[in-house]
């Protein structure tokens, strides 16, 4: 055993089962402490995820204090301030899991070259990832930039490799604190709170994630490919917010899923879900530029158009278009939407509004739960046309006929538009045609579209061919 200190550096690692930098300290140290670096500038724009972060954190300081190790919260304003101040003590080894974002792995270069330096134990493990970014590459070397063969790829890279090993993490002989000054979880919590309704939808742990996951693989996997588009239904994982805080690992998802027998199309499509997410890393890491820009720089000169009514109408939930209203609502009360939704209210923010998609990735990342820059920039960017792979610009989604195909009865707009409850079915999507003030007094009760769609569809078009 190494008598010195083996500290983990927790990021989006909120779990006991496939964490291998904290069960390699618990191996080689009597003492660990688990450390959370929290940056209030990076969530000022993150604020939903302040509410997820707070509870990760004291549901998993709970299930390490039951094996003796403390989780430790410090306030930095920089991490390299922190760490270059941590390496002038000599009294400890340290372990980490990577982090898929360029900024991170950047940052970690750093790191190595420091504490080989200062000779300093340390070690570095993948990831909540089935593939490392390198691995997954072109015959010429080159990255992907389509979806399909990337999958293709990478699924067959990650069947053939040697499964990695679970590892169990060990119960330490005493608790020991090890830095100063550490703040409580509170203080995470964000200043608003709009986040009440969460308390009863979400519970940020582990446990959680599994039982969501066998619950999903028992009755939703096989009618998947189906039940994914019906918002109304719980055809989904909901797994997106445990992923990206890490309580669950996706080999662990690869590996319940394929237990199932027989395998459907529902499991090829559930596992390819898995796929965009490594595509999305993959891409940001290539080609970094498009996290701050767009991917495809014909896109540098669309005329975007500045609306802040419009803007405001569609955050609220009040653009006269039920489905896209509805998924509005939807993300604020919950910090999550569904997909097809996702897709729609992005469709209309950009092509219906012509509102830079950066304005909406900017909006999601304060809102959503599940938020992380590779999956929500590259949505965004699918959704505008100008990022890898991406929608074609003239496929402009109609929110009247997806409302009427993937919402048919309308259940899932009078769930979250409680004024259109009275509404008849034939006008829930399109609910301005109908001719009486009893039922609904248009204009006043609910607003009327604030773009007529035929109209904003040519208007679009018409932008699209200037690029």
């Amino acid at each position: 055993m190494n008598k010195k200190i083996g500290l983990f550096w927790l990021r989006d690692d909120f779990r006991l089962v496939r964490n291998d930098g904290l069960a390699e300290a618990t191996y080689n140290h009597d003492e660990v402490v688990v450390f959370y670096l929290y940056k209030d500038q990076t969530f000022k724009e993150q604020q939903a995820q302040k509410w997820w972060l707070n509870k990760s954190i004291l549901n998993f300081q709970k299930k390490l204090n039951e094996l003796n190790i403390n989780l430790e919260i410090v306030e930095t304003k920089s991490f390299k301030i922190f760490f270059d101040k941590l390496i002038q003590k000599n009294d400890f080894s340290i372990y980490w899991n990577k982090v898929y974002e360029p900024d991170f792995l950047k940052f970690d270069e750093y790191l190595l070259s420091i504490f080989e330096n200062k000779n300093i134990v340390f070690k570095r493990f993948k990831g909540n990832a089935l593939n490392e970014i390198h691995e997954v590459k072109k015959n010429d070397g080159t990255p992907f930039k389509v979806f399909t063969p990337f999958w293709r790829t990478a699924e067959k890279h990650f069947i053939d490799k040697i499964p990695s090993k679970k590892k169990t993490i060990k119960k330490c002989k005493k608790k020991i604190n090890y830095f100063k000054n550490c703040i409580k979880p509170e203080k995470i919590l964000p200043k608003k709170n709009w986040f009440k309704d969460f308390e009863k939808i979400w519970s940020p742990e582990e446990e959680t994630a599994s039982k969501e996951l066998k619950n999903f693989i028992n009755d939703r996997l096989e009618n998947y490919s189906e039940g994914r588009n019906l918002p109304n239904k719980i055809g989904t994982s909901k797994l997106s917010p445990f992923i990206k805080f890490g309580q669950i690992h996706v080999q662990t998802i690869w590996d319940e899923c394929v237990k199932k027998k027989p395998k459907t199309i529902g499991t090829s499509k559930f596992l390819a879900e898995i796929g965009w997410r490594e595509f999305n890393h993959s891409l940001i890491n290539h080609f970094p530029h498009m996290l701050k820009k767009n991917y495809s720089q014909k896109f540098d000169k669309f005329p975007w158009e500045k609306n802040l009514k419009f803007l405001s109408a569609w955050k609220k939930g009040l653009t006269g278009y039920p489905i896209v209203d509805a998924g509005m609502r939807e993300l604020y009360s919950t910090g999550w939407m569904h997909n097809r939704v996702r897709m729609i209210v992005g469709s209309f923010l950009v092509k219906h509004l012509l509102i830079d998609w950066k304005e909406g990735e900017k909006y999601f990342r304060n809102c959503l739960l599940d938020y992380s820059p590779a999956s929500n920039v590259a949505g965004w960017q699918w959704v505008a046309g100008s990022g890898a792979d991406a929608a074609p610009y003239f496929r402009i989604f109609n929110p009247i006929l997806q409302g009427e195909k993937f919402d048919k009865e309308g259940e899932y707009v009078k769930k979250w538009v409680p004024e259109l409850k009275n509404v008849p079915k034939k006008f829930i999507h399109k609910p301005w045609e109908i001719n009486d003030e009893k039922i609904l007094k248009i204009g006043k009760e609910y607003p009327i579209p604030i773009v007529i769609h035929e109209k904003a569809r040519q208007k679009a078009l018409s932008a699209f061919k200037k690029i």
